[in-house]
């Protein structure tokens, strides 16, 4: 069997020692593959570092996928999928009729490729040319580790990623029965996810967690729940007890499946939905003198490279000045940022700015991230993408 070999750099070499599983092109001095592609890696030297997946097309040129000589073959694979079926079951995530994420992509050694569970519909997401490979044996290994086939399997693979690889955008059924949505029961919670047309695979599964913490502080209270998609942030916060909740969002899709899921949940007559502006809103809310007792703002990335950090920054710091100026003395702000590229500790200075900005003394109650499906793979900082501050406001 002819076997592809990629040399890399002294740079690389040191890269990949210090875990980090990407390589990048500048670091490659010879050798490549088809894309999408298994290649051994090979130091200056001629010294084996391990296998990676080739890509010819992304400034990311290899994805590496284990340090060891021998190639990965189906058992490797197994054994892959099998410890993140493991670490779903010890979350206790793998409930029939709930939704999780199945596997993370880079973050558990598949790299580019992402599984979302919803109700027994999986729905797959690749992002690069080895993921495109790899999805066949992936959906066989996921049913074999999980003792159960899916009802049916959508492939949603839209992302930007995908153009960097060259790659063209697919969504279409590979099995079962088309659908347009599917019904998820959580714990106390059931709601509506839109296959086709929702966000991302469907819905935000990263903020699962969150909501139920952010819950805790409703009892009473009145909430505002900003950048609110299917306004499943103010529905826990109702079935927790809040008095009455308001979803602020542009999409009227959305708001509607919120109004839907609110009467599924029985809390619809202390819901109120506005398709508005978010920062427009809150901003002439602020100017009015509303008071909340628990506000939330969940805002799409502002910074999608390292290009845009600047002005991200700025959009975080007025967004979370106006929604402060919300909050009621002894209440809190639940306030999110998915852009990893604004780090956690510049999240939390640019909070601080914010703060001093609305003229508010504000306590760093919590800072989470997401939950257990979609871990945090400390050598691969990417995978720490989502910040979620829980703030109490005099």
């Amino acid at each position: 069997m002819t076997t592809d070999t990629v040399t890399i750099t002294r740079k690389g070499k040191r890269w990949i020692d210090g875990g980090h599983p990407w390589i990048y092109a500048d670091d490659v001095l010879a050798g490549g593959a088809e894309p999408g592609e298994l290649v051994a890696l090979r130091d200056d030297a001629d010294r084996p570092l391990g296998w990676g997946l080739f890509s010819a097309r992304s400034r990311i040129a290899v994805r590496v996928v284990t340090r060891a000589e021998q190639r990965p073959d189906r058992e490797f694979w197994r054994e892959r999928v099998a410890s993140a079926v493991r670490r779903r079951e010890i979350a206790g995530l793998l409930a029939p009729n709930d939704a999780c994420r199945l596997l993370s992509g880079d973050a558990e050694g598949l790299p580019g490729l992402v599984v979302d569970r919803y109700a027994g519909v999986w729905v797959i997401q690749s992002g690069t040319a080895g993921a495109d490979r790899m999805r066949e044996l992936v959906i066989e290994l996921l049913s074999e580790c999980l003792g159960r086939a899916p009802r049916a399997v959508l492939e949603r693979s839209e992302s930007g990623a995908r153009r960097l690889e060259g790659l063209e955008p697919r969504v279409e059924w590979l099995t079962g029965t088309p659908m347009d949505h599917v019904i998820v029961e959580e714990p106390g919670l059931a709601y509506e996810v839109d296959l086709l047309g929702g966000h991302k695979t469907g819905h935000y599964l990263d903020q699962r967690a969150n909501r139920e913490l952010a819950a805790r502080h409703a009892r009473g209270q009145s909430v505002i729940d900003a950048f609110s998609y299917d306004g499943l942030f103010a529905l826990r916060a109702l079935l927790a007890g809040a008095e009455r909740a308001l979803c602020l969002d542009t999409s009227q899709p959305a708001l509607e499946r919120a109004r839907k899921n609110a009467e599924r949940n029985g809390v619809a007559d202390r819901l109120e939905t506005q398709q508005a502006d978010c920062m427009r809103e809150l901003r002439e809310r602020a100017q009015r003198g509303e008071q909340h007792g628990l506000v939330i703002v969940d805002p799409p990335a502002f910074a999608k490279n390292r290009q845009q950090v600047e002005g991200a920054e700025r959009g975080y710091r007025e967004l979370n000045r106006r929604a402060l100026s919300l909050v009621a003395s002894g209440g809190v702000l639940c306030t999110a940022s998915c852009s990893y590229n604004v780090t956690p500790w510049r999240f939390l200075e640019v909070l601080r700015e914010s703060a001093a900005l609305a003229g508010r003394r504000t306590y760093l109650e919590d800072l989470r991230g997401a939950p257990p499906d979609h871990p945090v793979l400390l050598v691969l900082p990417e995978t720490w993408y989502l910040k979620c501050a829980y703030l109490r406001v005099e």
